[in-house]
């Protein structure tokens, strides 16, 4: 139970800040923002980057993992999700962060070979559906609508976010949750330190409102520690697989900040969308009767 609340807490607090983000970006520059968040956080993770006594020290395929594990799922999914808040609402930007139980299943049948049974491949229908009901809506975030540009990065998000689940489950093998959370930080900072400089040399910091930099101080713990830390202790402890199931508590608190602290209108498409996107990550991550029989049986010798 304690792993399942650490799985439900992260997902909320990124459905939180992906719809707050929207406030951040208003005010910052996507790479300044990006390398101010990751250089905060590696601050407050610096005793969090030396080995455990009780673990072993990283070979050439763990640090390629962690490589990817922070370019796909801290540098890019942060990249992608920025941008794709410029050109989304939080709520439409809910619907399509919903699909990524089936993101991880088509990434699982890609990479890694594993069959799609009939239910995952009508999870990832619902998904798309969920996704081309927003794209037949007209307007902008301005008056509650997401744009096709803002669509296409927030599903490159997604992906981002389904190789970062996948990949992570490999680390927590063979790293603690704090020390996979420091080491991913610390290669986003590393990514982005180029794009944040030059963005920062043309960029007036006078003109940042104090609320803003409290803003962006809790952004970058929230999305740099406390979930990644979150996440990895409840997937340390649950199957990738199940795991999945909690991504359902990423769109709805997006959806939910969109609707009560940004004002924004959920409309009849929304209605529409999200129906189709929350119906595809139930089919996806509902045990079947055969799971759950497996489950239920005693071990026998």
């Amino acid at each position: 139970m304690l792993a399942y609340l650490c799985l439900a807490s992260a997902m909320m607090i990124v459905g939180a800040y992906v719809g707050f983000s929207k406030l951040l970006v208003a005010a910052l520059p996507v790479f300044l923002l990006a390398w101010l968040r990751f250089g905060i956080a590696a601050v407050a993770m610096a005793h969090w980057l030396p080995r455990g006594a009780d673990e072993a020290p990283l070979d050439a395929r763990s640090r390629w993992l962690v490589f990817l594990e922070s370019f796909l799922g801290n540098f890019l999914f942060s990249i992608c999700m920025l941008f794709g808040m410029r050109e989304a609402t939080a709520i439409s930007a809910g619907v399509i962060m919903a699909g990524i139980p089936a993101a991880v299943a088509l990434l699982s049948w890609l990479f890694l070979r594993e069959t799609l049974s009939a239910r995952m491949l009508g999870a990832i229908a619902l998904a798309v559906a969920g996704v081309v009901v927003l794209a037949f809506t007209r307007g902008g975030p301005e008056d509650g609508h997401t744009s096709v540009l803002g669509m296409l990065l927030l599903l490159g998000a997604v992906f981002c976010e389904a190789s970062y689940v996948v990949i992570g489950k490999r680390l927590t093998g063979k790293l603690s949750p704090k020390r996979i959370s420091a080491l991913i930080n610390l290669w986003g900072l590393l990514l982005v330190t180029p794009m944040g400089v030059w963005a920062a040399l043309s960029f007036d910091f006078g003109t940042v409102a104090t609320g803003t930099w409290l803003g962006l101080v809790l952004y970058a713990l929230a999305a740099s520690m406390w979930t990644v830390w979150l996440w990895m202790t409840g997937l340390k402890r649950v199957p990738a697989a199940k795991a999945g199931v909690f991504t359902v508590f990423l769109p709805l608190t997006s959806a939910l900040v969109g609707i009560v602290f940004l004002g924004e209108r959920f409309t009849a498409a929304h209605l529409v969308a999200f129906g189709c996107a929350i119906a595809g990550v139930l089919l996806a991550t509902w045990p079947s009767r055969a799971t759950a029989a497996g489950q239920a049986a005693p071990l026998r010798k």
